[in-house]
């Protein structure tokens, strides 16, 4: 069986490539970084250009009609050039929830304005998917949301929220909403924002059907997460062996060396399955494939624990100009780091595809608790 990716979106690839070289050079990023409150509004007209913000509404809601995989392959190139703009909340997470579980009225009404890039909305399901943290949490009380949410993705330049409740229910939220408190949080990656809101009596529209948009939601945000420390951790590993080339020690190249091409060596060898592992996982939630979370589960929380021994490795191939900002390695590095967390560490992952596969210490739950789940039941 010849499993690859089509020509369209190996084109996809590659011309989306090109234009985050223009997009999204390092100064820029760097810039951005100074300013992590203030929204890339350059950036975000360059990615309208190129329809990203509608790549996965539908072709009926102006949309470009892509799947899943096709935004895994989108995250790929954003990591690889550590764009500072939103994707994971705005681009991916809303607009498939609403595709999902929202009424013919929120569909029509909001999806267009996502697909033209009009509309950004922030998300926040940190406590349905990663755990609850402290006293976070979001629950509605006589029409209204009251608590905290924690770890609110894509929040600078939101125009709206998209919160999950305790209750397995999402919720639309006017960034100026009454008793709407917004906080921007400080995190290791300065290239995205996140934020924690706090609800006092809010009003909040409530999604249609919920239950059928938060499985897909965390699978989707998952492979999102996974494909983009792919395309950070690889830039990384091609940093690397560009500066064993021409870094010369005791008179040659010290890519020369038996002990800096094993790293490099196992660097590959440790990323490419997870390759193998996202195209598999985008396909399967594409179509709709009994072991569609399992695979989504598998592939984050394998590219967590590779993408971080790439990042430190290849920091080590540079010796001691890889600390520097010079190079700006630290950029893609921290890049993995809040990856690594978002949506459910390695750890937590593999606990939940151990209670889907009803092995461990967790009792077996059907696709459409996975991803939702606070703990696991014994």
């Amino acid at each position: 069986m010849d499993f690859s990716l089509t020509p369209e979106q190996e084109l996809l690839q590659s011309e989306l490539d090109k234009s985050l070289e223009r997009l999204s050079p390092l100064a820029r990023v760097r810039s951005q970084m100074d300013r992590p409150t203030e929204f890339p509004d350059d950036v975000w007209e360059g990615l309208r250009d190129l329809g990203i913000p509608g790549a996965v509404v539908p072709e009926e809601f102006g949309g470009l009609g892509l799947g899943v995989l096709d935004a895994a392959l989108i995250a790929e190139k954003l990591g690889k050039h550590v764009v500072p703009a939103p994707f994971l909340g705005t681009t991916v997470l809303a607009p498939l929830a609403i595709a999902a579980g929202g009424s013919p009225q929120q569909k029509s009404s909001l999806l267009p304005q996502i697909a033209a890039g009009a509309l950004r909305i922030g998300v926040g399901i940190s406590e349905r998917t990663a755990g609850r943290r402290a006293d976070a949490g979001v629950h509605r009380r006589e029409g209204r949301l009251h608590g905290r949410a924690i770890f609110v993705v894509d929040a600078v330049g939101a125009h709206v929220f998209l919160i999950a409740d305790g209750e397995n229910g999402l919720h639309l939220v006017q960034a100026d909403a009454p008793g709407l408190d917004i906080v921007t949080l400080d995190s290791v990656d300065r290239t995205r924002t996140t934020a924690m809101l706090s609800f006092d009596g809010v009003e909040g529209e409530a999604l249609a059907a919920p239950a059928d948009a938060l499985p897909r939601m965390a699978d989707a945000g998952r492979l999102v997460l996974a494909a983009d420390m792919l395309g950070a951790a690889w830039k990384m590993l091609d940093q690397a062996v560009e500066y064993a080339k021409i870094r010369h020690q005791f008179g040659r190249p010290i890519g020369s060396f038996q002990a800096v091409k094993h790293m490099c060596a196992e660097m590959a060898a440790e990323l490419e399955p997870g390759r193998a592992l996202i195209w598999y996982a985008g396909y399967a939630v594409d179509k709709n494939l009994p072991d569609a979370t399992l695979c989504c589960l598998h592939a984050k929380s394998y590219l967590a624990d590779a993408a971080r021994f790439v990042a430190r490795t290849a920091t080590e191939v540079h010796g001691g100009m890889g600390i520097t900002d010079e190079l700006g390695l630290h950029l893609w590095l921290k890049r993995i780091a809040w990856d690594y967390q978002a949506l459910g560490s390695p750890e937590r992952l593999r606990e939940e595809a151990a209670a889907v596969q009803g092995v461990g210490p967790g009792r077996r739950v059907t696709r459409a608790e996975t991803g939702m789940r606070t703990v696991i039941d014994p």
